[in-house]
């Protein structure tokens, strides 16, 4: 049986003009076709070779020498190629792009820029590529919490946080209640592991621990007090809303750094300011 989207080995079953012929037996009746131009020097029938299987352009399943940047399964950042009116075309080593559907993109994706994804095989038995990479990544990482690591965002819900590919193959999240800052999917961040979950995955943050992370939120507070000449038009009661919107900040980092520059007696508050002293 042959394998769609992974490395086989098979056996020559028959030479023709325009390539050869391979199959699981050296007799076998289903082969597939290796084009000419891929035959290496020398091969005869009833050698072994090994070949990755994907479909042409025709939609029929072919054979190649060629080592593809993914197979089926795995995780792969590739090449934006080009664009159409139905998705998007990535550059994986072969002669034919992979097709991205836009259905499967989480955010619309231009040629040249690269892109995590996935190999699948659609509906219609033909090879995919996703950027839902959820279900492909890896959940066996070396990682322990307060460990730093790196990762790229693939995708944002509102609800659960931000997703993030550790090394491009590890399965991580930045949880919503610690996602405060601005995020875009392909960002690649620097970030502490918080915890490991039972079932390997990673749970992120782009913070430091408290108090590490406390003097950066003071310092950042303080240049926007600045860019405000001084003074701003609110106090440390404000709503979490201008809270973020203003600093990136939770409303209890916003009012731990607060309190640091406070201790400092580099601000002063009143009834409905903060202002720089």
């Amino acid at each position: 049986m042959f394998h769609l989207g992974e490395s086989q080995e098979l056996y020559v079953v028959k030479e023709v003009g325009f390539g050869i012929y391979l199959g699981e037996e050296e007799n076998a009746t289903e082969k597939v076709l290796l084009p000419k131009k891929e035959v290496p020097e020398g091969i005869k029938a009833g050698d072994i070779l090994e070949v990755f299987l994907y479909k042409d352009s025709q939609d029929r399943l072919i054979a190649t020498t060629r080592t593809p940047k993914v197979r089926l399964g795995e995780t792969a950042v590739l090449r934006v190629a080009d664009t159409g009116k139905i998705g998007a075309f990535l550059d994986w080593g072969l002669e034919k792009d992979l097709f991205l559907p836009y259905k499967e993109q989480t955010k619309r994706v231009q040629p040249g820029e690269k892109c995590l994804a996935a190999l699948y095989i659609d509906k219609s038995s033909r090879l995919c590529a996703t950027m839902k990479v959820y279900e492909y990544l890896r959940k066996d990482s070396p990682y322990q919490r307060d460990d730093k690591v790196s990762g790229r965002i693939y995708e944002i819900s509102e609800n659960f946080g931000v997703f993030v590919a550790v090394d491009d193959c590890y399965s991580g999240l930045i949880p919503a209640k610690e996602a405060q800052g601005k995020y875009r999917v392909g960002d690649i961040l620097n970030l502490r592991v918080t915890r490991v979950q039972e079932d390997g995955k990673l749970d992120l943050s782009d913070k430091e621990k408290i108090p590490q992370q406390m003097e950066k939120d003071a310092e950042a507070v303080m240049k926007v007090i600045e860019e405000f000449e001084g003074v701003l038009p609110f106090n440390d009661k404000v709503s979490p809303e201008i809270i973020k919107r203003e600093f990136g900040l939770s409303k209890n980092a916003f009012k731990r750094a607060v309190g640091r520059l406070l201790k400092q007696g580099r601000i002063e508050i009143t009834e409905n300011r903060i202002i720089k002293r």
